[in-house]
């Protein structure tokens, strides 16, 4: 599962030939959760409040690549990496 960010100690991951909606999975330390990508917003599982803030605030930023990269792990191609949140 390729790491396509990483930000304030959130990793952003996606696995390839995932189950649908398209969605990535963000860590922090032992939480994870699965975050839809059209519309935004948690699938499952949990983070705190503040990293979720984060993480869906750079979700917002980057929901194109997101989806471009949805689409090149459901094709089994080369992932990009995403900007980190500043």
């Amino acid at each position: 599962m390729p790491t396509i960010s990483e930000f304030f100690g959130i990793l952003i991951l996606m696995y390839y030939s995932d189950h649908a909606p398209p969605h990535f999975h963000a860590k922090y330390g032992e939480y994870e959760a699965l975050i839809k990508i059209n519309p935004i917003g948690l699938l499952k599982g949990n983070l705190p409040p503040r990293a979720l803030s984060l993480v869906i605030e750079w979700a917002q930023i980057h929901q194109k690549e997101l989806m471009e990269d949805w689409d090149y792990a459901a094709n089994n191609k080369k992932l990009y990496k995403i900007p980190p949140l500043q």
